[in-house]
């Protein structure tokens, strides 16, 4: 399974890392997010994303690296 670290999860962002999120049956993604909003990150975690504490904790050991930042 591909490990995603995906930091931003604004209007765009959180969208996305759903998307993502909804594929991780049969070989899809882990998808580890992280945001400085708690809102947007309790969103991300209530669409399947694993919650990180920090940017590094979600990039640690990633496979693929997205940043959605204005």
């Amino acid at each position: 399974m591909t490990t995603i670290a995906f930091i931003g999860l604004g209007n765009m962002g959180g969208g996305m890392a759903a998307n993502l999120a909804a594929n991780r049956g049969s070989g899809g993604f882990t998808v580890r997010a992280f945001d400085l909003s708690a809102e947007a990150l309790a969103k991300a975690e209530a669409a399947g994303c694993t919650p990180a504490p920090s940017a590094d904790a979600a990039i640690a050991g990633a496979e693929i690296i997205v940043t959605m930042l204005p």
